[in-house]
């Protein structure tokens, strides 16, 4: 009796594999692709696979979000900044489509994250079953692969493919649909990692005829600009692009998703590129007679009206995915491989110069923008508190050392022009997609892939209350993450363009907001108001050093606006430094 109690309860070898159940081998499998962190919510369609994390607890940590588009917005910021794929779980039906939106902005940010979402019994697929949704069909335009498993024994092998795809060449998120009754059967457990995929390529060869014809161009350049994107940071090429940079004496400027790639003070750092980016990178692509593209895609907000960029300039590209190359912008050379390959073949052909001339350009231009704009967003002085002010004041307590995470809008614009980035890997933010509510959800998974380093969020006040529920998540996990609302009672972005462009037709962005104040205080969080300019610096002082989280909610200029901007339909180099409305 006690013989069959134990076989009943006892994992058991079969041809030296174990028999387990499919929920259980989804656990195994994501430990031995070096899982130890996993975002998500349970529900129905997913319950045996929550039933089997009980048994995992010192192997695994699950937090538990309190939604699934948080989950998955945590899950990639995660990603971001640990360097190790992002894990999420959601149930079937709802669960799953509440994922999308998380999707997609890793999609478009090429982020690896593994959405595991649960489906009910295969046997009532198509049957539109209690919350079943073709989540296959949804998710298949925002993500690298995506699959579904019928069979317990199919998930080991579907998981290594899942991890394989999602972490090499470009990457990016796949989604891993399981039945509920593939979780609930038994299987007998091996394990193998992928390591190849017929017809996948994810390498692309480097070619080396191609690097040399790339040097000659760069050696015979009298004005070469490097454009560098996150595929710097992806690759891990910022110490190279840093040593080209400074033996070709080339300028470099940033991408929003390639901030931090390249220190902020440098004498080559030209800039943050883009819509509400730095003077000099704009107006200055116009003048290059060869832009060097790195790991970036010619976002329609980097380059402006394509009828009138970069017409005088020869351009390099050097781009891991295909596809990009002469999507947007025709190049006169492109390589097609990896930054930091390509970076460690270029780096020995380059020769060694100094363009001090073509250097200064930048400086001048450097100086316009301090005098016009940056010195009276950065500096205190009359009227109320400027959103620069803050971001500025934060960059200088935390030594541009912190990751900083954004929402979407004036907030993050402001970050990415005023916080000086010192280390690699330090801005979490919703590039391509520009989701609202990003930021709140992306510093818990950011802070929770770093403890080591201080997060500091900011988020307007919109931003702020699309996902303001994820408040519990910090709560449950004392996450101590530093959030600083940027309170202008407006959807703050939205305004500036109907401020510019529709005669100052405020339709549906004025806010009335709650006490986040009280909120935060709800939810067990330290929190403070911040409404004149003689408490600021205090107040963040105190936010920075508290043990826990911290909410500041900082009330700004209720019309601010974020300059420089390359208005729509205009060319890079026809920037607008100020505006008087």
């Amino acid at each position: 009796m006690e013989e069959s109690k134990t076989k009943t309860t006892a994992q058991v070898k079969i041809n030296g594999n174990e028999e387990i159940t499919g929920a259980e081998a989804l656990l195994r499998s994501l430990i031995e692709e070096g899982v130890d962190t996993i975002f998500g919510y349970p529900g129905g369609a997913i319950m045996p696979v929550y039933d089997k994390l009980l048994d995992y607890q010192g192997k695994l940590r699950h937090l538990l979000t309190r939604h699934e588009q948080g989950a998955a917005h945590a899950a990639q910021a995660y990603a971001m900044v640990s360097g190790k794929p992002g894990v999420c779980f959601a149930t079937s039906g709802p669960g799953s489509t509440n994922l999308i939106t998380g999707i997609a902005n890793a999609f478009l940010d090429s982020v690896p994250v593994v959405f595991v979402t649960a489906q009910v019994v295969s046997s009532l697929i198509g049957s539109d079953a209690f919350q079943e949704t073709d989540i296959l069909g949804v998710s298949m335009p925002v993500t690298k692969w995506n699959c579904q498993v019928k069979k317990a024994a199919d998930i080991p092998e579907t998981i290594a493919k899942a991890f394989y795809i999602a972490t090499t060449g470009r990457p990016g998120p796949v989604l891993v649909d399981i039945t509920k009754d593939a979780q609930i059967d038994k299987l007998d457990y091996n394990y193998k990692k992928c390591s190849y995929l017929r017809a996948y390529n994810p390498h692309k060869p480097l070619n080396l005829k191609s690097v040399e014809s790339a040097a000659i161009m760069i050696n015979h350049a009298e004005k070469p600009l490097i454009l560098a994107g996150h595929g710097v940071l992806i690759s891990k090429a910022e110490n190279e692009l840093k040593e080209f940079a400074e033996k070709a004496g080339i300028p470099v400027a940033l991408t929003l998703l390639g901030l931090s790639a390249f220190p902020a003070g440098h004498r080559l750092y030209a800039g943050f590129l883009g819509m509400h980016g730095n003077y000099a990178p704009n107006l200055m692509t116009n003048e290059a007679d060869l832009i060097i593209a790195i790991g970036m895609r010619f976002d329609d907000r980097v380059t402006g009206n394509l009828k009138k960029y970069a017409k005088q300039a020869r351009i390099i590209h050097i781009e891991i995915d295909e596809a990009e190359l002469n999507k947007n912008v025709h190049v006169d050379l492109e390589i097609n491989s990896d930054a930091r390959e390509v970076l460690g073949a270029l780096i020995p052909l380059v020769k060694p110069a100094s363009r001090e001339s073509w250097i200064r350009e930048f400086r001048i231009c450097d100086k316009i923008e301090y005098d016009r704009v940056i010195k009276s967003e950065t500096q205190p002085g009359e009227g109320e508190i400027k959103m620069g002010e803050v971001i500025r004041m934060i960059s200088q307590l935390t030594n541009g050392e912190a990751i900083i995470v954004t929402d979407v809008g004036q907030n993050q614009m402001a970050a990415a022009r005023y916080y000086e980035f010192k280390v690699p890997n330090s801005l979490v933010t919703s590039g391509g997609m520009g989701t609202m509510g990003f930021g709140l959800p992306a510093a818990v998974g950011a802070k929770t892939g770093r403890p080591d380093r201080q997060v500091v969020a900011f988020t307007g006040d919109g931003g702020f209350q699309m996902t303001i529920q994820e408040l519990g998540t910090i709560m449950h996990y004392q996450i101590p993450v530093k959030v600083i609302i940027l309170n202008n009672s407006f959807l703050g972005m939205v305004r500036q363009w109907q401020d510019m462009f529709f005669k100052k037709r405020y339709a549906s962005t004025e806010l009335v907001n709650p006490d986040f104040v009280a909120i935060a205080g709800g939810f067990g969080i330290s929190a403070s108001k911040v409404m004149k300019r003689e408490d600021l610096e205090e107040s963040l002082k105190i936010m920075l050093n508290s043990e826990g989280p911290y909410i500041l909610d900082v009330q700004i200029d209720k019309e601010g606006n974020v300059l420089p901007m390359v208005e729509p339909g205009a060319s890079v180099s026809e920037v607008t430094l100020n505006y008087k409305g």
